[in-house]
């Protein structure tokens, strides 16, 4: 069974997954534990990035308005407005750029704070996505499992790695806080890959919001800049626009469309989490598993049209 194929694909990365797939212009899908909640690292971004073109397109906000965005309002995150040393005059638009093309933790959480979380989480149940779990900002997250995983907060759990007396205790710090109950599924932002898939079938389709709106997140995700997942399972004439999330030795996603060079087009998302919690997983194996899981779509309809 193909189920059981791509779960070997998985385990060969050294992982365990959930995958699911969907025909964007027809009836075609495929779910392997896709209706299990996931960690959903930097893919949930996404939410964040329907909501925001779509208050630009309600005429809700001015998305070439300028903020001004001050070191001190640095979320953790290694790239972006979290490494600089100066404030930061940007629009609104290009907070929300930064957050899709080379997932900007600050960006983000500037974006989360100026839209509310409260209107993201109530346009997805009103597309009659349930299965999505966003408690606030990523700075929010962040603290909330280094307390659960015994300091007081992230910043606190940074300086205690860094002052590590060998660098095998401070991976032991960083594993109980892989371990801690604040970065498991439904604590920290968190998702399932029917939905996650379903989200973009709908973003694709001019369903998810305004024409307008998801024309733009189409675009800004096409900029991705992170390339290293799904993609990889795929030639240079096949087009991937997606949003990929990490979180170091615990998980590694990618979801987004992948448009084939006839025409063809598929949401898929792809969330892993490693065998032994920790160990690093191979980026290539979400293309891999991509890969296999449209292989098999791509059949069946072509056995369909051959039986009409």
């Amino acid at each position: 069974m193909i189920e059981e194929t791509i779960d070997e694909v998985f385990a060969a990365g050294g992982c365990r997954g959930n995958l699911s797939v969907l025909e964007i212009d027809g009836p075609g899908r495929l779910s392997v534990a896709g209706g299990d909640l996931a960690v959903a690292a930097s893919t949930f971004k996404i939410t964040i990035g329907l909501e925001f073109f779509c208050q630009a397109a309600e005429g809700k906000l001015d998305p070439t308005e300028r903020v001004v965005v001050s070191p001190a309002e640095a979320s953790l995150g290694g790239q972006g407005l979290c490494i600089t040393e100066d404030p930061v005059e940007i629009s609104l638009r290009d907070l929300a750029r930064l957050m899709l093309t080379i997932s900007d933790n600050t960006a983000t959480d500037v974006l989360i704070r100026r839209l509310g979380m409260e209107r993201v989480r109530a346009r997805l149940t009103g597309l009659g996505f349930t299965g999505f779990h966003l408690p606030g900002t990523i700075q929010q997250e962040f603290d909330t499992a280094a307390r659960d995983a015994g300091f007081t907060g992230w910043a606190a759990m940074a300086d205690a790695i860094r002052d590590a007396t060998s660098p095998e205790e401070g991976e032991a710090m960083w594993q109980r806080v892989l371990a801690s109950p604040g970065m498991r599924p439904g604590r920290i932002s968190s998702a399932t890959a029917d939905d996650l898939a379903a989200l973009v079938r709908a973003v694709w389709r001019d369903e998810a919001g305004p024409a307008e709106a998801c024309s733009n997140l189409r675009r800004m995700l096409g900029q991705q800049r992170l390339t290293r997942k799904i993609a990889t399972g795929f030639g240079p004439d096949v087009l991937v626009a997606s949003k990929s999330g990490t979180v170091p030795g615990g998980v590694s996603n990618d979801v987004g469309a992948v448009t084939f060079p006839d025409g063809r087009r598929y949401a898929i998302a792809v969330l892993t989490r490693p065998l032994t919690l920790g160990a690093p997983t191979r980026e290539d194996v979400l293309g891999t598993a991509a890969r296999v899981a449209l292989d098999q779509l791509r059949t069946r309809a072509g056995l369909r049209r051959q039986t009409r």
